[in-house]
């Protein structure tokens, strides 16, 4: 019955908030470790995992007889909310899914996310609290189902437990949701189930996997399409060279079927490509197929299943776009797929930054993440970084946009070249295998640069300060007038023109002295020597007259606008009183 080819196995999509531990859960179940290979145990692609039925009866339980599926297709989902469009295609993808929520943490961002796109896609789903054995005084028993572990928990330990799956359900309630402990429910179609488990343990696993099989059985015939009918159609998950094979496709059939010789349409940039399939391998029951290195040969394949697919002409294939077997009007299903591969979420700007990545999903991750922190992309594909994206990111004006994210995809040598030497590009180039630290290290960078910058162009800003000559400190009269000053209020730079307060220009402060030292500048309540060139003292200047700096009238409008709160209590009193001055014949001055 299990290999009946009529019967589509249903599709399971595991999703939750990151490290509550959806990939741990998988690999207890198929007895891998798949988490240990993904950078910063955070899933970065989607991975298909077969589950046989007869696996999952040999866990225990009873499985009704009517039943007649070949098992589980679980599709890992990425956990970090960069991808929330996988999730949600993933979503649109299932049959059922698994909602993991460490019963410790109870409800994250994304644990809410996942809900909302559940119930955008009408999707029957179970929570899966995961991270039973941190509780508290928990006493393990390895394998075991999660109500005989329970019973044997001591009274403090099953009222921890009680308490964190009733937070759970009063969460779920606020978002409309009927919940219970899974033993509780006795409609699935009415309340959601909650089953207790541990990864680590393993208890709890066998109630998962029977309350998953209840529920295809529940909606059977129903909300549930599971006859395979008609030609294949999937999901292109990676794109490998494998020795022996050449370029080979990951693929998740989701719909029909798949066999040695049919010719099938997938997508490249810009164009699609029509091949022949030469050889199907599919991996072991209970194993990944990102992750399996042993495959076995097959000569059809019914959905759902991961498949490894080879055939001619595939090494310009879009990892993530679709994929559909031609049996019949090839024009058809060339239309279905260009129509889809234009619905890809990603918003271009106008200004922006340049992202390279190695699959859709990824490429769309990025972008929604980059949007949600204001951050426009100008241009976005999928495929390496060639020297000619570099020439065309360099065109970019603006210093801060001048950037390249390459996420997961590799630089091509002409293009790593001009990365090493600065005088071939001005391209800042950051690379990452994690999108959230890919998109930190830019960010990071972005800020520094911004602050670089600003520094900059303040730094010619003419600051205000107000002097007043000091008496017995007349050095020179004349070509240049030397004279001692007192700084009363803002910060005194050399090199700015100096006015009486009533406006008259006065002369040139060249250059400033402290302690016959040479100074740049000088705060409020220090005493220096000045020169003033163009200008007698006893004539044009006497002793005890008080002093501006003159500010430009754009300068005024930078220190009004942009700078007034970076300004101390004595610069922005300056700034007033020169302001008040300057505005006397013309009220709209500097602003």
């Amino acid at each position: 019955m299990a290999d009946n080819p009529k019967i589509r196995t249903p599709i399971v999509c595991v999703m939750g908030h990151v490290d509550h531990g959806k990939t741990s859960l998988l690999d207890r179940i198929r007895g891998s470790s798949v988490v240990s290979t993904e950078v910063g145990a955070i899933t970065q692609h989607i991975g298909a995992t077969i589950v046989p039925i007869d696996a999952i009866r040999s866990m225990g339980g009873t499985i009704g007889k009517s039943l007649n599926i070949p098992g589980l297709l679980f599709i890992d989902t990425p956990g970090h909310r960069a991808f929330t469009t996988l999730r949600a295609r993933g979503g649109a993808l299932a049959d059922m899914a698994i909602l993991v929520v460490d019963i410790n943490q109870g409800f994250q961002p994304q644990t809410i996310e996942a809900l909302q796109i559940l119930r955008g896609c009408r999707t029957p789903f179970v929570i899966a609290a995961t991270k039973i054995d941190r509780i508290h005084g928990w006493r393990v028993f390895e394998n075991e189902s999660f109500l005989v572990s329970f019973a044997k928990q001591n009274d403090r330990v099953k009222g921890d437990v009680e308490n964190k799956t009733y937070e759970i359900v009063g969460k779920l309630s606020e978002f409309d949701f009927s919940a219970d402990r899974f033993d509780r429910v006795s409609d699935f179609k009415r309340n959601l189930a909650i089953v207790p488990v541990s990864a680590h343990t393993g208890e709890g696993i066998s109630d998962l996997l029977l309350v998953m099989i209840g529920l295809a059985q529940r909606y059977m015939g129903e909300e549930l399409t599971l006859l395979v009918e008609g030609p294949g159609a999937g999901t292109v998950l990676e794109v490998k060279e494998e020795r022996g094979l050449g370029t080979t496709l990951d693929v998740i059939l989701y719909d029909g079927t798949l066999a040695i010789g049919d010719e099938i349409a997938v997508a490249t940039q810009g164009d699609i490509v029509v091949t022949k399939v030469r050889s199907l391998l599919k991996p072991r029951p209970m194993k990944e197929i990102l992750v399996e290195d042993r495959f076995e040969r097959v000569k059809s394949v019914a959905a759902a299943a991961g498949i490894k697919v080879t055939a001619p002409n595939l090494e310009n294939v879009i990892a993530g776009s679709p994929f559909f077997v031609i049996r019949g009007n090839r024009e058809e299903v060339e239309a279905k797929i260009k129509k889809e591969m234009t619905e890809i979420h990603v918003k271009l700007a106008d200004e922006g930054i340049v992202i390279k990545a190695d699959t859709i999903g990824a490429l769309e991750a990025l972008c929604k993440e980059l949007e949600g922190k204001g951050i426009g992309v100008m241009r976005a594909e999928v495929g390496p970084v060639s020297r000619h994206d570099l020439i065309d990111t360099e065109t970019i004006k603006n210093p801060v946009f001048r950037v390249l994210l390459s996420f997961n995809t590799p630089i091509l040598p002409d293009a790593a070249d001009m990365i090493k030497n600065p005088l071939y590009t001005q391209v800042k180039v950051f690379e990452g295998r994690v999108i959230y630290q890919l998109i930190d290290q830019y960010l990071e960078w972005r800020d520094e640069q911004k602050r670089l910058l600003e520094k900059q162009r303040f730094e010619h800003i003419v600051m205000p300060a107000k002097i007043r000559l000091l008496p017995d400190c007349v050095f020179r009269q004349s070509n240049p007038a030397i004279v001692g000053v007192r700084v009363l209020g803002g910060k005194l730079r050399s090199d700015v023109n100096l006015i009486k307060t009533d406006g008259k220009k006065v002369g040139h402060l060249k250059s400033m002295q402290l302690r016959q030292e040479s100074i740049r500048e000088a705060d409020a309540g220090l005493e220096v020597a000045i020169s003033i060139e163009g200008v007698t003292v006893g004539r044009q200047l006497n002793i005890g007259d008080d002093l501006f700096v003159d500010i430009p009238e754009r300068h005024v409008k930078v220190l009004e606008r942009e700078m007034l709160k970076t300004l101390n209590v004595s610069t922005q009193e300056i700034l007033g009183e020169f302001t008040t001055m300057r505005r006397k014949g013309d009220p709209f001055w500097g602003k």
